[in-house]
């Protein structure tokens, strides 16, 4: 199964603990993707525009090197995977109360009522209603941080419950199949799931580092595709056995082969390897 990678996923995925990338490794990585050299200059071309990579010497001498701000940016949430994780086996269990932020943002502040909305989304929230959302999880600290950060904190209430019933429905798990597109959730984790069972039985038939870059690199793009947009909601609110559980499983066990025979991953498979155990 192919992976769609953007040039610029390689790019970042292939900074060093230094935070450097040597050019001849991505051209060859890139070039296993299907990549043209062409596409690659370009794309380090516009990253430099951007301020993102200074690049010291020429062609696949080359050494690009992150930016100190950009490093930051593209840094794995060490403590989101570990919660990923810990739920995924088990260890963190649902206390049955549901966590709502309601806003009401006035029109002259319309760029940041959509930009709360949008980060509070990105947060795994539903919506109940217009300016009301709901999570299973404590994200209060979360949330007030993004209304802070956009001048908008006075116009957010927030609240907590164990009785929450939308329309005639009180059952937990039929209130998150209403509120969540779980089915779009799975979906995604099924993908994952066979890319990184594929990746998984070519890492243990032996890979040239080239080949294992690459594996490396294409887990980690379905696995961010998977991922960002799932709200991690707790195995009680979700049917069972729940795929998602079950393909980020299959990713640890990808990390976990990369790292037993690589002894210079980049930055990125090394946080994805020391944090997330099979």
């Amino acid at each position: 199964m192919d992976v769609e990678v953007p040039t610029r996923t390689i790019v970042e995925a292939l900074v060093g603990l230094d935070g450097t990338v040597d050019a001849g490794e991505l051209y060859e990585v890139a070039a296993e993707l299907g990549m043209s050299d062409q596409q690659v200059r370009l794309c380090v071309k516009r990253l430099v525009g951007e301020g993102k990579f200074t690049v010291e010497g020429r062609g696949r001498r080359a050494v690009l090197r992150m930016t100190p701000h950009a490093l930051r940016a593209v840094e794995p949430d060490v403590e989101f995977l570990e919660f990923m994780y810990r739920q995924d086996a088990g260890q963190v269990t649902w206390d049955g109360k549901w966590h709502l932020v309601a806003f009401a943002v006035p029109e002259s502040q319309r760029h940041a009522r959509d930009a709360l909305r949008d980060a509070i989304v990105r947060l795994g929230g539903a919506a109940l209603h217009g300016g009301l959302y709901v999570s299973p999880h404590e994200w209060e600290d979360l949330v007030e941080g993004e209304a802070a950060q956009l001048g908008v904190l006075p116009a957010v209430t927030f609240l907590s419950s164990a009785d929450l019933r939308v329309g005639a429905e009180v059952s937990a798990a039929r209130l998150a199949a209403r509120l969540w597109p779980l089915d779009e959730i799975a979906a995604r984790h099924e993908r994952l799931a066979e890319v990184a069972r594929v990746r998984l039985r070519r890492l243990r038939e032996g890979a040239s580092r080239v080949d294992l870059l690459r594996i490396a690199v294409e887990v980690a793009a379905e696995f961010t595709r998977a991922v960002e947009p799932d709200p991690l909601l707790p195995p009680a609110l979700l049917p069972q056995p729940w795929v998602g559980a079950h393909a980020r499983a299959l990713v640890a066990s990808c990390w976990a082969e990369l790292a037993a025979r690589s002894d210079r991953l980049p930055a990125l498979f090394t946080v994805y390897g020391e944090t997330v155990v099979p």
